[in-house]
């Protein structure tokens, strides 16, 4: 059996944490439009970012940066939502 690093596993509950916030404070189109918004921006930018620079420490930087500022702006319009 592989592995598992806890990393990878911690970025998966976090970005699935944050789709189900969104669901249950926004509905589900809510929440599946940031799970896949996020995976259309997130795995371009990691491979770009691994092909150009070829650290895994920078990818993984530029990954939970993209997450971050992912949950600041669900985070901001909840708060301005109400």
């Amino acid at each position: 059996m592989p592995r598992l690093y806890a990393e990878p596993l911690i970025f998966g509950l976090a970005w699935a944490g944050l789709a189900l916030a969104a669901g249950l404070m926004a509905g589900w189109k809510a929440g599946a439009a940031l799970s896949v918004g996020l995976m259309l921006v997130i795995m371009p930018v990691s491979s770009l970012v691994l092909t150009r620079v070829e650290s895994f420490q920078v990818e993984r930087l530029v990954r939970w940066g993209i997450l971050a500022v992912a949950a600041l702006a669900f985070a901001l319009w909840a708060s301005w939502r109400g």
